[in-house]
């Protein structure tokens, strides 16, 4: 009788459980970042936004740093994911498979987009992109748009084969290698300088390689990309992501929310976006087959 009280109990506990609201200590809104950049910087950045956050909304947050953009994609597919800093290719393959919405895009210095550049070391020989024929050349990674897919379509078009590639994984990895030879050849993401100084990717390496703008090069530029988005989950209160907006678009112009995004690309701000801003970048990924 007590065995059949206690199992009788355990039942009724699970019919009657239910999960906190979200935004509650138990069930934090969670909020990914795409590791782009170096981790460290990565955690000074969700440090400082999730205090800002927690002091500017009534929620509580949970900030994480998975291994690659794809988990952050299908953590949306099963609920585990409410908001995240995403690349541009992930944001076009999880609204894609899931409707997930970009409501917010990065900004660096007024300009709302960037562009993949082709970089070579300056006594390379190598001075256009046409030179890279046959040569050994390091991407980035394979969801990068600058760092790959749109510097691929643009070989392609043109009919430039390199000798060997391989994927260095990071913006600032792809720039290293160039500086010290390893390849012969690289692309990462561009964007224009800011009162004489370099915004580009080679400014990540510019404390360990100082004379980094004389050894490397840039020897090409793609088109535009728009930049990457900040993306929430589509069933998400329309309340919350509002709010949200608000708060972070607000966060990106405090002293401590300056220092840190600047650290991520050069970010200097964050506006309103929809997916219609995504429209032909997505036209060209999926031109080299990237969405199935």
């Amino acid at each position: 009788m007590k065995l059949l009280l206690t199992v009788f109990l355990v039942l009724l506990c699970g019919c009657t459980h239910k999960r906190s609201e979200l935004g509650t200590a138990d069930n934090p809104i969670k909020f990914y970042f795409v590791p782009s950049v170096d981790v460290r910087l990565l955690e000074d950045t969700s440090k400082a936004l999730k205090t800002y956050l927690e002091a500017h909304t009534p929620w509580k947050y949970k900030i994480s740093i998975p291994q690659s953009y794809i988990a952050i994609v299908e953590a949306f597919g099963t609920n585990r994911a409410d908001i995240a800093s995403l690349n541009t290719y992930g944001y076009i393959i999880a609204h894609e498979k899931y409707g997930v919405e970009a409501r917010l895009m990065t900004e660096r210095f007024g300009d709302r987009v960037y562009q993949a550049q082709f970089l070579a070391r300056s006594d390379s020989g190598i001075k256009k992109i046409e030179d890279i024929n046959g040569k050994k050349m390091a991407f980035v990674d394979p969801a990068s748009i600058s760092g790959y897919l749109l510097p691929l379509k643009y070989l392609n078009d043109h009919h430039i084969k390199p000798k060997e590639t391989v994927f260095a994984m990071k913006h600032d990895n792809v720039v290293t290698m160039v500086y010290q030879g390893q390849v012969d050849a690289g692309v990462t993401f561009y964007s224009p300088p800011n009162e004489g100084q370099i915004q580009d990717a080679r400014r990540l390496v510019k404390a360990q390689f100082p004379d980094v703008e004389q050894k490397v090069k840039i020897i090409g530029l793609s088109s535009d990309i728009p930049n990457d988005p900040i993306i929430f989950r589509k069933d998400m209160p329309e309340e919350m992501k509002q709010k949200i907006c608000i708060e972070m678009i607000k966060f990106a112009k405090t002293i401590d929310g300056q220092r840190v995004l600047k650290q991520l690309s050069s970010v200097t701000g964050l506006v309103p976006t929809t997916d219609k801003d995504y429209d032909e970048t997505r036209a060209a990924v999926k031109a080299l087959g990237g969405i199935k």
